[in-house]
């Protein structure tokens, strides 16, 4: 029986790196202690409690969580802190060894977050008591990736204005650069049932939009005999919630028959997120990913013949091992002719243990920074011109909470990023759906700006 007495009061300070996904279950996270009686801490307050919920994409995104984990402890000297997500999970030891960890918790056990704080929060007291005060615990709790078989829910919106509904984790795919299968085991996922039932929660708690996260979310439904074509029609049916939008989906994933049904569903926007990685056949079949360009650019092709004005995001690593450079300009050139509207560019990290590392030919740092660069401004064009398209044209925008000090801003149905000027934002709008004419673009090109009727403000 767990004593959740002991933490009424206590407040806890909350930090996520990485993906959409490591910030919906953060975010679950923080319900489930608040449900134990624990308070979230104001900026700038100390905390009893401080859970790093951690990022491995990268050897950069390694050395960004270890400076993140000992300034939350400087932070908040005395606290318990608690570090779990992918780094967590590959190098569990060494991060328990941090000073002032007392808890780290892989991928298996992040689920059983609370009995795990319970125990160690029990033997943490005991050891005050026994005169070691303030020593940190550096318990680690971790299995092997082939051990990894839980499933943690998570719909949850922290202090957003969307929520983010998890509907798969794990990847049986083991492309050479990506460690992100032994950080989270194998695909896994629950029911279309239990992810109904926690969308209808999140449309009785007022949210309206869902983005749909994971880490591979296409192949939803090789635990249960499903498929994402089949949750997706299910969840367009949760009444109350006016948007989805698919967070990240692999070409060979992308089926055609859910392309053609979100062009004429009620909720799911027309909006995508689809990795590529590189334009050049030869660096795929490196990469070990499952598709060729021409499957890529019949899926962009399929959407723009079903939904002309959507957004596509599309994912690209530069400088992988065995980019040699004629294969990157033919990468260059095929993503400068295909019709998509931004470009996510990421340089390639070397990973221990993944098979990349046996492809001989190695791109140095300096020209990594030099095609990386190429490809934003390419990104930047391709932006800026589908922002243009759509200037003078109405829409309907989802408007969310602004931090301090910064203007409100909102999407559009097709992710199109619109800002209101200081004197039009109203905290009344935050969640609000509000139809709008598209102005020009901000002074810095990544919005456009929109001026509201006055009744739209009731």
């Amino acid at each position: 029986m767990i004593n959740t007495s002991v933490f009424q009061g206590k407040k806890a300070a909350f930090l996520t790196l990485g993906c959409k996904l490591n910030f919906s279950e953060t975010s679950t996270f923080a319900r489930m202690l608040h449900d134990m009686g624990v308070l979230t801490a104001a900026k700038g307050e100390h905390a009893d409690i401080c859970l790093i919920n951690t990022c491995s994409v990268t050897d950069v995104a390694d050395h960004k969580c270890r400076q993140a984990i000992r300034k939350m402890v400087r932070e908040h000297p005395g606290a318990f802190v608690v570090v779990t997500g992918c780094y967590a999970q590959l190098d569990s030891e060494r991060v328990s060894r941090i000073d002032g960890v007392d808890l780290v918790l892989g991928s298996n056990e992040k689920a059983q977050l609370v009995h795990y704080l319970s125990e160690a929060w029990t033997e943490k007291l005991a050891a005050d008591e026994a005169g070691r005060a303030g020593e940190a615990l550096h318990r680690f709790h971790s299995v092997p990736t082939k051990d990894i078989s839980s499933f943690a829910p998570s719909c949850s919106r922290g202090n957003r204005t969307r929520y983010f509904l998890k509907v798969q984790d794990g990847c049986s795919y083991f492309c050479t650069y990506c460690t992100i299968p032994f950080a989270r085991g194998f695909s896994r996922n629950p029911s279309i049932a239990s992810l109904v039932a926690q969308a209808e929660q999140a449309a009785a708690e007022g949210g309206k939009e869902i983005v749909l996260t994971g880490v591979n979310i296409g192949d939803f439904g090789k635990t249960t005999g499903e498929s994402m074509l089949d949750l997706v029609k299910a969840l367009d049916r949760v009444e109350g919630i006016e948007r989805y939008r698919i967070s990240s989906i692999e070409p060979d994933l992308l089926d055609d028959r859910l392309i053609e049904f979100c062009a004429t569903s009620r909720a799911f926007m027309p909006h995508f997120h689809i990795p590529l990685q590189s334009g050049s056949d030869e660096v795929l079949r490196l990469m070990h990913r499952r598709y060729d360009t021409a499957l890529f650019e019949q899926k962009i092709q399929l959407i723009r013949q079903f939904m002309p004005d959507a957004f596509i995001g599309v994912d690209v690593m530069v400088g992988t091992r065995g980019e040699r450079p004629e294969y990157f300009e033919a990468c260059y050139d095929f993503l400068s002719r295909l019709d998509v509207t931004q470009l996510h560019v990421f340089p390639y990290s070397e990973r221990p243990g993944t098979a990349a590392l046996k492809i001989p030919y190695v791109v140095d740092e300096k020209e990594k920074k030099a095609r990386s660069k190429r490809l934003l401004e390419l990104s930047d064009a391709k932006t800026e011109a589908f922002y243009a398209r759509h200037i003078g044209q109405q829409a309907t925008v989802l408007f969310e909470k602004a931090e301090r000090g910064r203007r409100m801003h909102g999407f559009t149905e097709n992710y199109i990023r619109v800002e209101l000027p200081a004197r039009e934002a109203d905290e009344r709008l935050d969640n609000q759906l509000v139809s709008v004419r598209l102005g020009a673009m901000n002074a810095d090109r990544t919005a456009l700006m929109v001026k509201l009727k006055t009744d739209d403000h009731g």
